[in-house]
């Protein structure tokens, strides 16, 4: 099975990011991006699936874009970060990527995860 995941966890509170929106983006030949599935961390700050059922890893560009702001909001905490986003590269034949994200108001880390 294809899969394209994620994981954040919040470094502050040492816990899972949950109810984080996460955009899966890919790029298109001329450049512009096209939106494949919106989704929302759940209670372990997971998204398990991204990739759509119907749409194939291929290679090429990706991007996951984290809406940190409404997080850290719900926080009631001031973020530098209103938004993270992380571009990755998928070659032929790669047919899962895990993208965890480690989170602070002021500074992020991530990494390919297995």
């Amino acid at each position: 099975m294809k899969r394209i995941s994620t994981h954040i966890l919040d470094l502050v509170y040492g816990k899972p990011a949950s109810a984080v929106p996460v955009r899966l983006e890919k790029q298109t030949s001329g450049g512009d991006w096209r939106l494949l599935n919106s989704a929302h961390s759940d209670q372990d700050g997971r998204c398990t699936q991204l990739l759509p059922e119907d749409e194939d890893l291929s290679a090429g560009v990706y991007r996951l874009i984290f809406d940190t702001g409404s997080y850290f909001a719900r926080q009631k905490v001031e973020a530098l970060y209103p938004v993270v986003e992380v571009r990755f590269q998928a070659r032929e034949d790669e047919s899962h990527f895990h993208i965890p994200l480690l989170l602070s108001p002021n500074g992020y880390s991530t990494y390919r995860g297995s």
